[in-house]
């Protein structure tokens, strides 16, 4: 079976939020908060960065506060990072999404970088629309569980996020944030898991035929409400990041590395 036809097999199975039994599990983040701060020596040891931007953006409901440690450990790599500062990531309207614009543009501005952008679930999802947006000032994006695909039943969250936005929020009805399944023309890297008890992780997946040559998933153990502090994710995480930014490859996990990245079929 080619990648192609692979990706649209996967395309036409239905799609459906995870288990029950799965959302029930996500209480297990704590535990990866707890291996988080429990391994946060060794995590200060990972590749170092070259001091760009790299701008987080909270899942649905979340705030700054749930990408802190991940942006303190970012920052301890020797990144420039920044959290939204818009609050909680409720609200899909226009307003929002010149906010967002207006903050990835003056992050470019004050530091005349290009911007790394990593965006957990919803947050995600936001920022391959800003690359798409404004591909020339963004160097990758990073998505941590996102539902990447217009089909909002990948998720157990899409009967409170239409409660709060409506079936079609606003960007939408003006013609934006459609075709989520195409990847914006920067490098574009899925981080995703197979237990994830919110976002299910086919709703997660690049697809070949839709992806430019610069994009990837990377398959991790962890639940959605723990990827922003998951040890396996930040090490993908900084791995990403420390690449040069003309000199992009997909991940490849090290020898001793292998273990936290499960070789799976996407499909």
């Amino acid at each position: 079976m080619t990648a192609t036809t692979a990706a649209r097999k996967a395309m036409t199975i239905e799609a459906r939020p995870p288990s029950k039994l799965l959302a029930l599990t996500e209480g297990r983040a704590v535990f990866e908060l707890a291996a988080f701060y429990a391994s946060r020596h060794l995590l200060s040891l990972l590749p170092r960065g070259d001091g760009h931007p790299v701008l987080v953006l909270p899942g649905f409901l979340a705030s700054d506060s749930s990408t802190a440690p991940m942006r303190r450990l970012l920052e301890d790599l020797g990144y420039d990072a920044y959290g939204w500062k818009l609050g909680r990531n409720v609200r899909v309207d226009l307003q929002r999404v010149h906010e967002m614009e207006q903050l990835l543009l003056g992050i470019h501005q004050r530091t005349g970088r290009t911007v790394s952008i990593v965006g957990w679930s919803l947050g995600g999802v936001f920022a391959r629309e800003l690359a798409k947006l404004h591909p020339a000032i963004v160097r990758q994006v990073i998505t941590l569980g996102s539902p990447i695909h217009d089909d909002r039943r990948h998720t157990n969250a899409s009967k409170l996020f239409e409660f709060l936005n409506g079936k079609e929020p606003e960007p939408v009805r003006h013609g934006r944030f459609t075709g989520l399944h195409q990847a914006p023309p920067v490098p574009t890297t899925s981080i995703l898991t197979k237990t994830d008890g919110v976002v299910h992780w086919r709703g997660s997946v690049q697809h070949p035929e839709h992806d430019n040559t610069q994009t990837e998933n990377i398959v991790v153990h962890a639940s959605h409400c723990g990827l922003g502090v998951n040890p396996s994710v930040m090490v993908a995480l900084a791995d990403r990041l420390a690449q040069d930014e003309q000199g992009w490859q997909p991940f490849v996990a090290k020898w001793h590395q292998r273990w936290m990245f499960p070789q799976t079929r996407l499909h």
